[in-house]
């Protein structure tokens, strides 16, 4: 089953969940990894000892939950992606999840976002509690997610919701600016085009705003009650048409 669908039986998940005594005790580490394949960063990387190091780098890892602190820095290391921690003692009602997440846009501390099983499908809300980058770029973002207590060994994942229908629409396209964002930061105050140039960019990619531009002045002129004529354009920068390299330099023609 995992090799064709990606997800673990049931019986291989058993074998590597944590006991009641020790998830009782705070956060834990749950190694899912289940494929014999040359790889060790895990054991390398764990400071407590708490995976013991690999007689043959093929090894399956081998835990000692009673060495574990829940310090997350395996969860990180791991390419696979195949490392959590949990921690059932966060609350009476919720569990503390601690999951890889690889996926851009990151989301925000706080925000609301849908979480999902190992087969990504939704199974509850969760929130974003802490998020840790790393400063080196061969490491794993990892997100700290609260969800309901009893949802703690199912949820491996997230999935962030849309807010609205325009978030899918496109209003700059050199900057890829939706109509949703640009309408929240009308709301927040901005209603000059050089004040929403400045905060969002819109404008500054290689159409110089030829695109976005009476698109931008339209949802002021509907949020201000203003005609649209009247409101101040921003600055062009020249060349308000693109051309190539060579053209500039001088060396190549264009009609």
């Amino acid at each position: 089953m995992l090799i064709r669908t990606g997800i673990p039986t049931p019986e291989q998940i058993e074998k590597v969940m944590p006991s009641k005594e020790r998830l009782a005790q705070g956060p834990v580490a749950v190694i899912e990894c289940f494929q014999s394949i040359p790889c060790n960063p895990c054991a390398t990387s764990c400071p407590t000892g708490a995976i013991l190091p690999f007689d043959n780098i093929n090894d399956l890892p081998k835990f000692d939950e009673n060495k574990c602190t829940g310090c997350g820095i395996c969860v990180s290391s791991c390419p696979g992606l195949a490392i959590f921690i949990v921690d059932e003692t966060y609350s009476e009602s919720e569990a503390l999840v601690r999951i890889p997440y690889e996926y851009l846009p990151v989301p925000e501390a706080g925000s609301v976002v849908d979480a999902t099983d190992r087969a990504g499908q939704i199974v509850c809300k969760g929130k974003v509690v802490k998020i840790f980058t790393s400063k080196t770029q061969d490491k794993t973002t990892v997100l700290s997610i609260a969800v309901p207590k009893e949802y703690s060994m199912t949820v491996r994942g997230i999935k962030i919701p849309k807010k609205t229908e325009t978030d899918d629409i496109c209003i700059c396209r050199c900057e890829e600016i939706s109509l949703e964002e640009l309408r929240e930061v009308i709301k927040q105050g901005y209603t000059d085009f050089n004040e929403i140039k400045r905060k969002l960019r819109v404008g500054m990619g290689p159409c110089q705003g030829r695109t976005c531009r009476p698109l931008i002045l339209r949802e002021i002129a509907m949020a201000t009650g203003r005609p649209m004529e009247d409101i101040d354009l921003t600055t062009f920068r020249p060349p308000t048409k693109p051309i190539k390299i060579s053209v500039i330099a001088g060396d190549g023609n264009e009609e």
